[in-house]
């Protein structure tokens, strides 16, 4: 592959200063827990359902223990102790919990290395499930095989999932790789996960563990029959962002929207929640295989892609670190940027091409996921179709991973099946045509590409020396990120973080790190 002359010395610098950054802020993670993380914790043991009003078993339990203000020593201790207490099952404990013939808290305090016993065994079920779940997909992958890299990422988004599931069916007999389920506008911010499978999304579908379900058994069928397995994607950032990566674990999903950053710039999630949030879904996703993708391509969609460029880059290195502090492996970090600059800038594809690259050098190992042009889509679908073959021209060129295709008919109207068809067509005649361009050419020592490289590392690095010395906290209060500001104690889901009490445990954390380097 053809190389841009990078400095070395400031990529090592860099990475310096975003470890520092996520060392800072795993101090913090460490110390506290959430209401997301305790439920997650409770899914993993098996507690499923809902009570009589449709409220999560999951909600339930935590709620009774967290409205008492000892959610602190953690769900593993009370549920431990009420398995050791009762001999009850997590489920059984949680439906008397929920029908109030049972109070974890007046129940005699059994010793921890009990408690603990009780819930690694019961917590080791929950692993097996994942551990299974991930043989199947090898087992997928060493018999039918996928598809090359780029992967030919398509979404659907009707709001029902059974309608999802006939658009997915068709977009995988016309080529996707992977198929993405928009949710549903605002789950993000919803903190429960429905049970069953809602129909009624807006702008999306409802990511529940049913629905994921039977996306995962539609694919796996169409894949059987087309000799290809097929990547489900969809989202587990948000307020429920670690049940979402565990639902997504135990029913298959292969890749998972899953940034810190994304949803307190973007969803106004308040930053102490979603950033310990962050860190379960990603040992969750590192340990069932799950590529993650991070959010940095919105970043440009609130401010200017050429001018902000290095806050991309900033971001792939902290979000590169947060990952391996979770244990995720490089190979399953879909950082994420985009094509985004306005096309009226003289030699900009020239500068899209440099930032592509750059992000390629530097990051080899990940699967970087790579977004088309929308911000400056007009409705003109002819030459909205030139730009998505221009993106598709980087993408080839630089060796990306996670193509996710642009539609002519971005800015008029959620695109019908036969722009999907266009837009899978333009994909792949190009990365046919250009299959190894990247591979037979040569940058310019000195060009404009490699300055432009240069330029955006220069900034980028000295941004993580700011960070790095500021915090991460105060910089996102500074609105560095987007343009966009939010409070430290401001946001959705602050009620729901609690600072740990001696003797916290986590079953799920060592069940899925051993064996791995947990920073």
């Amino acid at each position: 592959m053809a190389h841009l002359d990078l400095d070395q010395n400031i990529i090592a610098n860099s990475r310096d200063s975003a470890r520092t950054i996520a060392d800072d802020v795993q101090k913090f993670i460490e110390a506290h827990t959430t209401v997301s993380t305790e439920r997650t914790i409770l899914r993993l043991l098996g507690v499923d359902g809902e009570n009589e009003t449709e409220v999560p078993m999951p909600n339930v339990v935590v709620e009774h223990i967290n409205e008492a203000g000892e959610l602190g020593k953690g769900i593993s201790y009370w549920m431990g102790n009420a398995m050791v207490e009762t001999g009850m099952s997590p489920q059984e404990i949680a439906e008397e919990v929920s029908a109030g013939s049972l109070n974890l808290l007046d129940l005699p305090r059994h010793p921890e290395e009990e408690i603990h016993a009780a819930i690694l065994e019961k917590a080791k079920e929950g692993v097996a499930k994942i551990d299974a779940q991930r043989e199947k997909r090898q087992e997928y992958l060493d018999t039918i095989g996928e598809g090359p890299r780029p992967y030919l990422y398509l979404i659907v988004a009707t709001g029902n999932i059974y309608e999802d599931i006939v658009q997915a069916k068709a977009a995988a007999i016309q080529g996707a790789d992977i198929i993405a389920v928009i949710r549903t506008t605002g789950q993000s911010l919803l903190d429960f996960v429905p049970y069953h499978a809602p129909t009624g999304g807006f702008g999306g579908t409802y990511a529940t563990q049913e629905n994921f379900r039977l996306m995962r058994e539609a694919l796996d069928e169409v894949g059987e029959k087309i000799g290809k397995y097929i990547r489900i994607c969809n989202y587990c950032s948000g307020l429920c962002m670690p049940e979402i990566a565990a639902m997504g674990a135990l029913e298959r999903l292969d890749v998972m929207l899953n940034d810190a950053l994304y949803g307190i710039l973007f969803r106004d999630i308040n930053m102490q929640r979603t950033i310990v949030d962050q860190y379960f879904s990603r040992i969750i996703n590192g340990y069932a295989g799950i590529i993650i993708n991070t959010g940095e391509d919105n970043y440009l969609t609130t401010a200017d892609a050429y001018e902000e460029a290095h806050t991309v880059l900033a971001s792939q290195y902290m979000n590169e670190q947060f990952a391996l502090q979770a244990c995720l492996p490089e190979e399953q970090m879909g950082l994420g940027h985009c094509f985004e600059m306005d096309p009226d800038i003289e030699n900009g594809f020239l500068y899209e091409l440099a930032q592509a690259q750059m992000a390629r050098q530097i990051f080899p190992k990940a699967p970087l996921k790579y977004m088309p042009p929308t911000k400056f889509m007009t409705g003109n679908i002819f030459k909205g179709h030139v730009q998505d073959a221009m993106f598709n021209l980087v993408s080839i060129m630089t060796h990306q991973s996670l193509q996710l295709l642009g539609m002519l008919t971005e800015a008029v109207h959620t695109p019908y099946l036969n722009e999907r068809y266009l837009a899978i067509e333009n994909a792949q005649y190009i990365f046919n045509n250009c299959k190894n361009l990247g591979d037979d050419i040569e940058f310019k020592s000195g060009g404009i590409m490699e300055q432009r490289a240069q330029s955006v590392m220069v900034e980028a690095d000295k941004l993580l020396a700011q960070i790095a010395e500021e915090g991460l906290f105060p910089t996102i209060e500074q609105g560095k990120f987007g343009g966009v500001k939010r409070s430290r104690v401001g946001g959705k889901g602050l009620d729901g973080v609690t600072e740990k009490a001696d003797g916290y445990f986590n079953p799920f954390i060592p069940l899925m790190t051993e064996g791995r380097e947990l920073i």
